[in-house]
């Protein structure tokens, strides 16, 4: 057996891997031993997750954010960006067309809005559930025990809050005004309310190191995640990280692929931002550890104005687009696209 394989071997087999394992494995730089590490990951994937690739269709309804965040397009103190709101109305037609198109997930993301109601979001999930057979992600921030309670009994099925970092002092650089104890209570608050809870990171942050992001996989593994997104920093000129380079592409999907090894069960996405760096990596991700593809069903003009970061995929393309792409991209790699629900193989288990 060789070294590579020999510390694959004992990732993969340990409850709680060494960090210096994990860093070993981000640190890989040749060829032959990243095509063991991705191998690697991508018959962990099908071992726990199959071949299925997961469809989710995103409804991005709102750009306001009360928050500075560093490294983000949206943040409040961006005054270039042109703000909006969708009207429910609105929602509950791009919901129709997730639907039309044979998705059974929605994901109704937002910037962390101050003027977000949450009896009007309530509203509107309670109107999907009663409509649709279908699962509702929620991904709009930090709020009260009580929203979050509001909006699982009107039907919410999933909550997606990224950490970004899991080490607290990088985590307050990069989020003026905010505290990683907040983040983390609530994420606990979400499992604890039988949300199937997602979060993730971003790779390339200034200030990083790979012991950070070493820890990062273990907090995945110590939080029992279902979901974790994990894409590439990207520099954005309305915000503090303007001038930082992006982050790396074959780092990133090494994270993706060492996750899988670590975490084994969660969905984990070929993100978008993996997909905007030039050359679309997501297909490198899929072969990777990843098993989820998001598809962007925010009308026209306000997608283009959810700008986390420049140059995003699919902002130009139609809504949805494209199950032809979708299809022959499985088929390209010898897997197939999953309408199912999705729901994370733990709990479905349970």
């Amino acid at each position: 057996m060789s070294k590579i394989d020999e510390i694959l071997s004992i990732v993969y087999s340990k409850y709680f891997p060494e960090q210096e394992d994990i860093i070993s494995l981000l640190s890989l730089k040749a060829e032959s031993e990243l095509e063991a590490l991705f191998n690697f990951a991508d018959k962990v994937r099908k071992e726990y997750v199959g071949d299925g690739i997961l469809i989710r269709g995103i409804i991005e309804f709102s750009n306001y954010c009360r928050n500075a965040c560093c490294y983000c397009g949206l943040n409040r103190k961006n005054s270039r960006i042109k703000r909006y709101r969708l009207s429910k109305h609105e929602i509950l037609n791009s919901v129709e067309q997730v639907v039309r198109a044979g998705i059974k997930t929605v994901v109704l993301q937002s910037g962390e809005d101050n003027d977000l109601n949450p009896d009007w979001l309530s509203e509107i999930i309670a109107e999907i559930k009663a409509k649709f057979t279908i699962a509702v992600t929620l991904s709009v921030g930090e709020r009260s025990y009580a929203e979050y309670r509001l909006w699982r009994e009107a039907g919410a099925d999933r909550y997606l809050l990224k950490i970004e970092t899991s080490d607290p002092e990088l985590y307050q650089t990069l989020h003026p005004g905010m505290s990683f104890e907040n983040r983390f209570r609530c994420i606990k608050q979400l499992k604890q309310l039988g949300y199937q809870t997602g979060s993730g990171n971003i790779i390339g942050l200034k200030g990083q190191t790979l012991e950070t992001i070493a820890n990062d996989i273990l907090f995945f593994k110590q939080e029992g995640l279902d979901m974790i997104g994990i894409g590439p920093f990207i520099s954005h000129p309305g915000t503090e990280l303007a001038n930082e380079i992006n982050g790396d592409a074959l780092l990133t999907l090494k994270t993706i692929a060492i996750t899988r090894i670590v975490t084994k069960y969660p969905n984990i996405p070929a993100t978008t931002a993996l997909g905007s760096l030039g050359h679309d990596y997501r297909i490198e991700g899929l072969k990777s550890g990843a098993n989820v593809l998001m598809l962007n069903f925010t009308p026209f003009p306000y997608r283009k104005y959810y700008e986390i970061y420049p140059g995003k995929r699919c902002v130009e393309g139609p809504v949805g687009a494209s199950g032809f792409w979708m299809e022959s991209l499985a088929n390209s790699i010898g897997r197939y696209i999953d309408y199912s629900i999705g729901d994370t193989i733990t709990i479905t288990r349970k």
